[in-house]
């Protein structure tokens, strides 16, 4: 906080009131990403007036760093013609986030002020489908044709390299701009300038299609640590590159789905900050509907065993420990299944290996806590007690971990979320069988000692 209000200040001294060179020298020391999340505190009228003060690729940069909301606000406030000027120096995949979140009629209007070439770009990339990785690509990347010399290469990186997103992999493609291969910057910079280019290229590479979902391209990111992964059509054709800051953004987007999908609330696609309380309310209430009538289900489990509780009253003592604690063990094998699937680290066909352990695992946990709680049960309801809350103990660690491990297989197969198994959802099924289980253990076991 004592960082930011100094900044600010400079931010109003030098670039609103300040001259060019203050401003230049202002934009030069400070990285477009700190100057956005400043602007994010300002009213969108002070936010255009900074924007309006900067350099137009500096300001470009910003716009498309700020939220959307934000981005919203401050697009009410430009003309047309400032509209385009900023969309003409934006990253191709920022201004195509961008460009959505106007409406029909202003898009037409301001992409008729546009550039040819960059909206020509725009309708390209506008057209692929959310969640594929077409819809996250850049098209702003060097290629070169196989036939180049090193010299010619270098010379052909240099004059496009202001203009591009990442010059760090080269992409090489044939005269019908298939991709065959790619090239670092280092590699050119280090081979001697009469090879070629095919000489020195690698012909090995990870690549993606247009209509691969992005999840898919983030695990290969991530999988051969690379900055950028080339993306092509049907055709092989190169038609653009996703780099790992355009995958940052979908693993935040992915995590923080798959956190409200676990805590049984729809995904807010605004910011939490931002949202209405109508908005909230609309994402929570649903699962919270489906989950009060997936618990009466226990409450009719325990009306069931009346006799039995009114026999043996110690036994209402141990319930809420036995069915917590078997939904605890069954949130815990959800949360670490549902990770797994989501990283890629478990398949569908790991599913039975992965089963036969989790019985291993539970039964341990099982029997551990049950020994523990056995202890408890001799104090509050003598040995008989202490047996029946032993055993089930066991038997409801065991039911709620292969719950919790198998529901988000399911969902898989399903093709659903396997998030949608969500720690509510997995506790409330688990009650359910605890109760069940629980007092079907206690009328078998007093039944035979004649107790009831």
């Amino acid at each position: 906080m004592n960082k930011i209000i100094p900044l600010l200040d400079g931010i109003r001294k030098d670039v609103i009131h300040g001259d060019k060179e203050m401003q230049d020298r202002f934009c030069n020391d400070h990285h477009p990403a700190l100057i956005a999340e400043l602007l994010e505190q300002l009213s969108p009228e002070e936010v255009y007036s900074i924007l309006q003060n900067m350099p137009i690729e500096y300001s470009a940069h910003v716009m498309g760093l700020l939220e959307p909301a934000t981005q919203e606000e401050v697009a009410e406030i430009l003309d047309d013609a400032e509209l385009a000027d900023l969309i003409n120096n934006m990253y191709s995949d920022e201004r195509v986030d961008f460009i959505k979140l106007l409406s029909e009629d202003r898009v037409a209007r301001v992409l008729r002020k546009v550039a040819q070439k960059e909206r020509d770009d725009i309708i390209r990339l506008s057209g692929h489908e959310e969640g594929t990785a077409g819809a996250i690509m850049t098209s702003e990347y060097v290629s070169l044709k196989q036939e180049l010399t090193v010299r010619e290469a270098l010379d052909k990186v240099r004059l496009e390299a202001p203009d591009k997103e990442t010059i760090y992999y080269v992409f090489v493609v044939d005269e019908e701009r298939k991709l065959v291969g790619f090239v670092s910057l280092r590699d050119l910079i280090m081979a001697p300038s009469y090879l070629r280019v095919k000489e020195i290229m690698k012909h090995e590479l990870a690549f993606a299609y247009a209509h691969d979902p992005q999840e898919d391209v983030a695990r290969k990111l991530s999988q051969y640590d690379l900055i950028a992964i080339p993306i092509v059509n049907a055709n092989d054709t190169l038609i653009g590159i996703v780099t790992f800051d355009d995958v940052l953004d979908v693993a935040e987007e992915e995590a923080t789905s798959d956190f409200h999908q676990m805590g049984a609330a729809g995904a807010v696609t605004t910011s939490l900050r931002e949202a209405s309380i109508w908005l909230i309310y609309q994402k929570r209430l649903p699962w919270l509907m489906v989950l009060i009538l997936v618990n009466v289900l226990s409450g009719a489990g325990i009306a069931f065993y009346e006799d039995t509780i009114h026999a043996v009253v110690a036994l209402v003592f141990f319930l809420p420990l036995l069915i917590g604690s078997g939904g605890n063990a069954g949130s815990q094998s959800a949360t670490l299944m549902v990770r797994a699937l989501a990283t890629g680290d478990v398949e569908m066909r790991d599913w039975l290996r992965l089963f036969i352990r989790e019985i291993t695992v539970a039964l341990c946990i099982g029997v551990t806590m049950g020994i523990a709680v056995s202890m408890i049960g001799i104090f509050r309801g003598g040995p008989d007690v202490a047996v029946v809350v032993a055993v089930t103990m066991v038997g409801v660690v065991m039911m709620g971990s292969l719950i919790g491990m198998s529901l988000p297989f399911i969902l898989t197969r399903l093709k659903l979320d396997p998030a949608t198994a969500s720690a509510p959802l997995v506790t409330s099924l688990a009650d359910i069988a605890g109760v069940l289980l629980y007092f079907t253990i206690a009328t078998w076991y007093f039944g035979i000692v004649g107790i009831i």
